[in-house]
């Protein structure tokens, strides 16, 4: 075999081994699994979501240890995603409470198009897995959006509205807390203002702190 023959095959190896064990761990398992067996308490909430939940225990983590809160979210993650390490990630810990903050990444088509009421269902079997489990769920608005950087040809807004007004009604019907982080920290253009995200999706501290404050009112 030339040698250039086998430095494309390196190459094209080397694009194709790092695809094929993350498809092979789909859910991203391997994310939490060592910080998992470290867990020595019962925390008393467990929060789910995506880059926006990781994105909160990595700017304040104080808030969630001096709390007794574990933050499971993992970035470019779908309400999919989540509901298949939702037993690993949540219920394996018996929390008195999880909170669901679920939909952006769908909304974004990160794994492809998904319809809303396919989202709804995904965090719906979320709240039911926990209410099994006898965990108290605690549904919380998507975040406001106008545009992803990620994916410029998605136009958000209207969607993620759409998303957490089916959210909030089943929410109602069910008598589960509903955190509304939308309407709080909207813009005129149904955004995210750069005062509180650089990027427009990604909170800032000083937006995790008033999310903080609204989240706190449901858990204590």
């Amino acid at each position: 075999m030339s040698m250039k023959k086998t430095i494309i095959i390196a190459a094209i190896a080397a694009l194709l081994i790092p695809a094929m064990s993350q498809a092979q761990d789909w859910a991203n398992f391997g994310k939490y699994a060592e910080k998992n067996q470290q867990v020595a308490t019962t925390p008393k909430a467990v929060f789910m979501g995506d880059s926006i939940t990781e994105g909160w225990a990595k700017e304040d983590p104080d808030f969630f240890t001096s709390n007794n809160f574990l933050g499971r979210g993992i970035s470019g993650q779908t309400s999919s995603q989540m509901l298949v390490r939702f037993r690993r990630d949540v219920i394996d810990f018996s929390p008195k409470y999880v909170v669901i903050l679920a939909g952006t990444n769908d909304v974004a088509r990160n794994n492809g198009y998904i319809s809303l009421k396919n989202v709804l269902g995904n965090i719906i079997s979320m709240c039911e897995l926990a209410k099994a489990n006898k965990i108290k769920p605690i549904l919380c608005s998507v975040l406001p959006a106008s545009g992803f950087y990620w994916r410029p040809e998605v136009k958000p807004a209207e969607d993620l509205i759409r998303l957490n007004s089916m959210i909030k009604e089943y929410a109602r019907s069910e008598k589960i807390p509903f955190v509304d982080y939308h309407t709080s920290l909207k813009d005129e253009n149904n955004g995210l203002p750069k005062v509180h995200a650089a990027d427009g999706v990604h909170p800032n501290l000083q937006c995790y702190k008033i999310m903080e404050e609204m989240i706190l009112e449901v858990l204590k």
